[in-house]
């Protein structure tokens, strides 16, 4: 079994569109849709409507839902369909391990791992099938060789590659497990009460907005999902926590922190580019608005990876320093925390 987290486009894009005909009994969707679209099974289309990616009338259903004439059935994914193979590019890889089976790659703030809609090039993966010959694919075919899993764009850090099929398989069934140890740090808005915590709620695409993820607590819709925090240092206005992802699902922390009321500092899309805490004085808000420029993207670093290797058996972990801009807006709320009056 081979498995990976959700892709980090926060798009749609329609793939099918099917208006039930006229005189049509009524029938579960997931039985009609299993005769009206090629090479899928009911376990897929059963799936893809507790994700979300299935909507009758423009409206969220479940997989009981009874489909009836003149219904409109719209199915989207989170990326277009397109044909032909992935280009490669010289483009720079930052390599902190690498073996016959596996590499370990630091990937940058802004780079997109895989190539979607409005970023064909540039990306992490047309860097990788240019720097090897061949590489195994997951599940979700050939414009994803090596990947085992995914950060957004806007998130720094680790990422394992998988270099052939024994590996991809193994470390594929690793994060299934939720074995993999990763660790997180994020800068998020407000003071949090407590030290520890745990947050747990099932995570999936909003109903008013399908553009975002969002939490489910009754876990009515939406995936499985459980996200430990720690704080590590607070600024009165903001906190820097450390987050082990027991789950990996699309946005997991950004959602989660959220929820909880503590969204990522300059998330745009989860309403942390706006001031959430503090001053009302002017001065106060040109100093956030200045931090803001320091970090222009969510404040989230995958800072450590561990995982079991796929052939030595042997524990590897890895760990990487918070990068430039984070640790810029981290020693400017320092700095501000250290001259606020009292």
């Amino acid at each position: 079994m081979t498995t990976q987290e959700e892709p980090e486009e926060d798009s749609l894009f329609e793939h099918h569109k099917i208006i039930v005909d006229e005189g049509q009994d009524p029938l579960r969707i997931d039985k009609f849709l299993l005769d009206k679209i090629p090479n899928v099974n009911r376990s897929q289309i059963q799936n893809g409507i507790k994700d979300g990616y299935v909507v009758v009338n423009d409206q969220k259903i479940k997989a009981n839902y009874k489909v009836r004439s003149q219904d409109i059935i719209q199915i989207s994914l989170p990326e277009p369909p397109r044909e032909g193979e992935v280009v490669p590019e010289d483009i720079p890889l930052d390599i902190r391990y690498e073996d016959d089976y596996l590499m370990i790659i630091y990937k940058p703030p802004g780079m997109v791992v895989h190539p979607a809609y409005n970023n064909w090039s540039g990306t992490l993966v047309n860097g990788l099938v240019y720097y090897f010959n061949s590489l195994p694919t997951s599940r979700n075919g050939s414009g994803r060789p090596g990947l085992v899993h995914r950060i957004d764009k806007n998130t720094s850090g680790l990422l394992v590659i998988a270099k052939t099929e024994e590996a991809m398989t193994d470390l594929a069934l690793q994060f299934y497990n939720h074995t993999v140890e990763r660790t997180y740090y994020a800068l998020v808005w407000r003071d949090l009460k407590e030290d520890t915590g745990t947050i747990t709620g099932h995570i999936g695409r909003s109903l008013k907005d399908r553009r975002v993820m969002t939490v489910f607590p009754e876990g009515d819709f939406g995936k499985h999902a459980v996200t430990h925090y720690e704080v590590l240092e607070r600024f009165h206005y903001v906190t820097l926590v450390k987050c082990n992802l027991e789950t990996g699902r699309t946005h997991q922390i950004r959602a989660h922190m959220k929820y909880l009321g503590h969204p990522l500092f300059n998330d745009v899309t989860y309403g942390g580019d706006s001031i959430l805490a503090g001053e009302v004085f002017t001065k106060y808000r040109q100093f956030v608005h200045n931090t803001f420029d320091l970090i222009p993207r969510q404040a989230l670093h995958a800072k450590t990876l561990g995982f079991i290797h796929p052939v030595t058996k042997k524990q590897m972990s890895f760990d990487t320093d918070i990068p430039e801009d984070m640790e810029k807006a981290l020693d400017k709320w320092r700095h501000y925390l250290k001259n606020r009056p009292v």
